[in-house]
């Protein structure tokens, strides 16, 4: 059994639920619930609901609206009457207020000493509330409540920011501290937390700004001025020097050096859109292209680049992990526990910023998908053996199949590689043996700088190993 009275008022029982749209019944269950495990008088309600007017028919109206509750509750007993009035019998945990206001004061009386713990339990609260209580009626009997779970709501909003703050989520905070300023332009705790957020995240002129507009609508709205909170916060933003620039995490491996016959793809990624997928079987050289490209390319993406193997074919790593590793390249220093916490947080983090995102070895378009950011100004280059066909259909993905190298371009590489030990006849006869794989190329060119009695025996078995047909791959 469930009764909410954040939002919209029901009554839930199993998969059931009911909401009270009359008037009437709201206000009836209301008071009951206002006053949950203790006697209410039959006077008491009657004048709630139809006010102070004497009416000799109240006593049986409220007898018919109390059949009709009883109804809807999973025992008509939990519904009592007695010589005191009606008493409404409410288990710990059934009342949503009764939870909101749990949560919320845990979560407030930690935000400073464990904020991570802090933003849990506030969001779990916040997630409980789906609007005012009893917005619709206008009964003296319920608006002490209403206002204070009010109070306590935007009081747990306050702490949920001061606790991500304490996070390190400065530039992630600062849109919806925005927003909030704008629907509550009166409450100067707000109006601290996004001056605190902008001048955090390096943004000292936009932090004064922000004082600037709070000291205009107080001082229109209320004719006072600033509290002492918020001038000492002013006075800091101004004097002391904003903090150090935000994280620009420069995670690519290191380039490969030699590349050869993938002018065609490379040209591929200039030209794509913010996703692109390259796929191919293993040893084609999906990492190396990829590695090139993205430091060719790095200029373009002066917040930063991300990198992760994910080891789709071997032990996958999971995507919480691998946010939990950029969130902390980005700065944060409380990582949220779970995983969608953890996606939301990243996604925030990296809007607007010029990011490019590698994500090599994947093994399915479900490992990716919680690690691609939202925006469009980020850059996402994913490696695959697997053709990631998800990828494509859901987010418009960019597909590149690697092909094998032409033998013209296998032979050059494997000179490049070879440099002085390169001999003409040789290099094309290994680089055919190769057939076109970059990876056997590369073993083969450091077979061949190996000076061993058995070395042709070895090159050959290595290439029968390296160059053997791939096991069919999973479908995305």
């Amino acid at each position: 059994m469930e009764f909410r009275v954040l939002g919209p008022v029901e009554v839930r029982r199993g998969e059931g639920a009911e909401v009270l749209t009359g008037s009437l019944r709201r206000t009836l269950l209301g008071i009951l619930l206002a006053r949950r495990g203790r006697p209410v008088p039959v006077g008491v309600l009657t004048d709630a609901l139809w006010g102070e007017r004497p009416d000799p028919r109240a006593p049986k109206k409220l007898q018919l609206h109390v059949h009709r509750l009883r109804a809807i509750l999973d025992t008509p007993e939990r519904l009592s009457f007695g010589a005191a009035g009606y008493r409404l019998h409410v288990q710990p945990g059934e009342l949503d207020a009764d939870r909101f206001e749990a949560l919320a004061e845990a979560g407030i009386a930690t935000a400073r000493r464990d904020p991570q713990r802090a933003v849990e339990s506030l969001r779990a609260a916040l997630a409980l509330w789906h609007g005012n209580a009893f917005a619709d009626d206008d009964v003296p009997m319920l608006a002490d409540w209403a206002r204070r779970l009010a109070e306590l709501h935007l009081t747990a909003i306050e702490s949920l920011y001061q606790a991500e703050l304490e996070c390190g989520l400065h530039e992630a905070v600062i849109g919806e501290l925005t927003g909030l300023v704008r629907a509550h332009p009166l409450r100067e705790r707000l109006h601290e937390l996004l001056i605190t957020a902008l001048h955090r995240a390096g943004r000292r002129t936009e932090a004064l700004d922000a004082y600037r507009r709070a000291h205009g609508v107080l001082a229109a709205e209320l004719g006072l001025a600033p509290g002492p909170a918020l001038r000492e916060l002013q006075r800091r933003v101004f004097l002391e020097p904003a903090p150090t620039t935000r994280a620009v995490p420069a995670q690519l491996p290191a380039d490969v050096g030699a590349l050869s016959g993938r002018h065609a793809e490379l040209a591929e990624l200039d030209a794509a859109a913010s996703l692109s997928v390259v796929t191919g079987s293993a040893g084609i050289g999906k990492t190396a292209l990829a590695v090139h490209w993205a430091r060719r390319a790095r200029d373009r993406f002066p917040d930063g680049q991300l990198y992760a193997d994910l080891r789709g074919h071997a032990e996958p790593v999971a995507p919480a992990v691998v946010l939990a590793g950029f969130l902390r390249a980005l700065g944060v220093t409380a990582i949220p526990e779970e995983l969608d916490e953890r996606a939301a947080a990243f996604r925030t983090l990296v809007d607007r910023r010029r990011m490019l995102v590698l994500l090599d070895n994947a093994g399915s378009a479900e490992q990716v998908r919680p690690l691609l950011p939202a925006g469009s100004t980020c850059f996402t280059l994913v490696t695959s053996r697997d053709s990631l066909a998800g990828l494509v259909v859901r987010y418009g993905a960019h597909r590149i199949r690697l092909g094998r190298l032409p033998a013209p371009d296998a032979a050059g590489l494997l000179r490049e590689l070879l440099g002085a030990d390169a001999e003409g006849d040789t290099v094309s006869a290994l680089a055919e043996l190769c057939a076109g794989l970059p990876l056997a190329l590369r073993v083969v060119a450091e077979l061949v700088r190996t000076d061993t009695p058995d070395r042709a025996e070895v090159i050959q078995r290595t290439l029968a190993a390296v160059t053997a047909r791939p096991r069919s791959v999973r479908p995305a």
